[in-house]
C-alpha cells in the first residue's frame, strides 16, 4: 500500500513508442513540465495503475530489458507478439529512426481475401463496361474473338498493374540486388505489409476468376483451358505464400506476368488487324528464355540455395518446410508446370507454322485455266456480203416454195 501523505504514484509508461517514468522520456530530458504531466495523468484518475505496456500488444514487460539500440539494425521482437492471433500478428522489429511492422499468415487472411474478390469483381466490371465492351462495338468482332478479346482486354490489365507493383516491391526490398536473399533467413515467416497485400491481392485476383466464368458467359470450350491456368496460378502462389517462399515467388511471378503480358497485348492487336503478328514473334523469343529463367531460379534457390541451409527440419509451428521431401516436391511442381507450358508453346507453335506453309503453297500453286476448244463455224455454202449469204450465180441459196397451181 501507499503511505499516507505521500505525493501522487508515478507509474512507468508507455507513450509512442518511448518509456515515461517519473516525467523522464527514456533518451530525452527531464524537465518539470513533463513532471507534472504525469503527476496529474495518474492523480486524475486516468487510466488503472498498471503500466500501459502490460495492456498493450507488442510492447515488453516490466522486468524485460530493451536490447540496445543500433541505427539500421533490426532487433528481435519482445514476448508481447504471442498475445495476437496468427493473422494480424505484428512483427515489430525495433530501429532507433522507424519501425518496421512484419506480419504472418493465419486463418484470418481468407476474410480479408474475400473482402478483395468483391473488390476486384466490381473493377472487373468497371474495366468491362467502360473501356472493353466501347473498343469491342468498333472492331465489329465475331461470338468467339469477341471472347477471346474480353478475356485477353481484363488479362492485360491484370498483367500491367502486376508487373509494376511486383517489380516494385522486389526493388524496394532489394531482392534484385541481392540473390542470395531468396533462400538466406528462411523461414521468411515475417512479411512485410507490402509483400503480404500483394499475396493476398493475387489469391484475391485468380480465385474471382472462378465465378467470373459464369458472370462472362464463357462458352462451354473454353472453360477447361481457363480452368488451367487459373488452377496453376493458385497452386503456386498459394504454395509459396503457405511455405514461406514469398520471396522466390515474387521474382518468378514477375517473369511470369512479363511474358503473359506481351502474349495477351499481342492478341490484341492481332484482333484489330489480322496482318500484324509483329508482338507474336517477339513474345515467342521471350516465352523461351522465360522458362529458362525460371526453372534456373528454382533449382539455384530450391536445389542449391535451401539444400546448404543449417535449419533442415520439418517445423510448421516456426514455418520451416526445408526438408529434402518438401524440397523434391516444389522442384518437381515447378518444373512440371515449366515443361507442360513448353510444349503446349511447340505444339501451337508448329500448329501455326504449319497452317502458314499451307497457305502459302496453296498461293503459289495457281491452277491453269484450261483452254476451250475453239468452235467450229459452219458456214454455209456460197459467199457472204454485208452478213448476207448468197449463192455463187448470185442466187438466195434458199429454196423458193412452188406455188400450188
Amino acid at each position: 500500500g501507499r503511505r499516507k501523505g505521500a505525493g501522487p504514484e508515478v507509474v512507468p509508461r508507455w507513450a509512442g513508442g518511448r518509456l515515461w517514468e517519473s516525467g523522464r522520456r527514456a533518451g530525452g530530458r527531464t524537465g518539470p513540465g513533463l513532471e507534472k504531466f504525469a503527476l496529474r495523468f495518474v492523480s486524475a484518475g486516468c487510466g488503472p495503475r498498471r503500466p500501459l505496456r502490460a495492456r498493450c500488444h507488442g510492447f515488453p514487460q516490466e522486468d524485460e530489458k530493451l536490447p540496445a539500440l543500433q541505427p539500421g539494425v533490426r532487433h528481435p521482437q519482445p514476448c508481447g507478439h504471442r498475445l495476437l492471433p496468427g493473422a494480424l500478428r505484428p512483427h515489430r522489429a525495433y530501429v532507433r529512426d522507424s519501425e518496421t511492422v512484419h506480419y504472418h499468415y493465419g486463418p484470418k487472411d481468407l476474410v480479408t481475401i474475400l473482402f478483395y474478390i468483391f473488390i476486384t469483381i466490381i473493377l472487373h466490371a468497371v474495366v468491362q463496361e467502360y473501356i472493353l465492351d466501347k473498343i469491342s462495338k468498333r472492331l465489329h468482332l465475331s461470338k468467339v474473338k469477341h471472347s477471346k478479346f474480353n478475356e485477353s482486354g481484363q488479362l492485360v490489365v491484370f498483367h500491367f498493374t502486376s508487373v509494376i507493383w511486383c517489380f516494385y516491391v522486389v526493388v524496394t526490398e532489394g531482392y534484385l540486388t541481392n540473390p542470395r536473399s531468396l533462400w538466406e533467413d528462411y523461414p521468411h515467416v515475417h512479411l512485410p505489409f507490402q509483400v503480404k497485400f500483394f499475396y493476398l491481392c493475387q489469391l484475391a485476383y485468380w480465385l474471382h476468376a472462378l465465378p467470373e466464368l459464369y458472370f462472362q458467359k464463357v462458352r462451354k470450350e473454353e472453360i477447361p483451358r481457363q480452368l488451367q491456368y487459373i488452377c496453376l496460378y493458385l497452386v503456386h502462389i498459394a504454395g509459396a505464400y503457405l511455405l514461406n517462399l514469398s520471396r522466390l515467388g515474387l521474382i518468378l511471378l514477375l517473369l511470369q506476368y512479363s511474358t503473359e503480358f506481351l502474349f495477351h497485348t499481342a492478341r490484341l492487336f492481332y484482333f484489330a488487324d489480322e496482318n500484324n503478328e509483329k508482338l507474336f514473334s517477339a513474345w515467342a523469343a521471350v516465352f523461351g528464355v522465360t522458362r529458362l529463367f525460371i526453372l534456373t531460379l528454382a533449382v539455384l534457390a530450391i536445389g542449391f540455395g535451401l539444400a546448404r541451409m543449417e535449419n533442415q527440419a520439418f517445423d510448421p509451428e516456426k514455418g520451416n518446410f526445408n526438408t529434402l521431401f518438401c524440397r523434391l516436391c516444389v522442384l518437381l511442381l515447378v518444373c512440371a508446370a515449366q515443361a507442360w507450358l513448353m510444349w503446349r508453346f511447340i505444339h501451337s507453335q508448329l500448329r501455326h507454322w504449319r497452317e502458314y506453309w499451307n497457305e502459302q503453297s496453296a498461293k503459289r500453286r495457281v491452277p491453269a485455266t484450261p483452254r476451250l476448244p475453239a468452235r467450229l463455224i459452219k458456214r454455209e455454202s456460197g459467199y457472204h456480203e454485208n452478213g448476207v449469204v448468197k449463192a455463187e450465180n448470185g442466187t438466195s441459196p434458199r429454196t423458193k416454195k412452188l406455188k400450188s397451181p
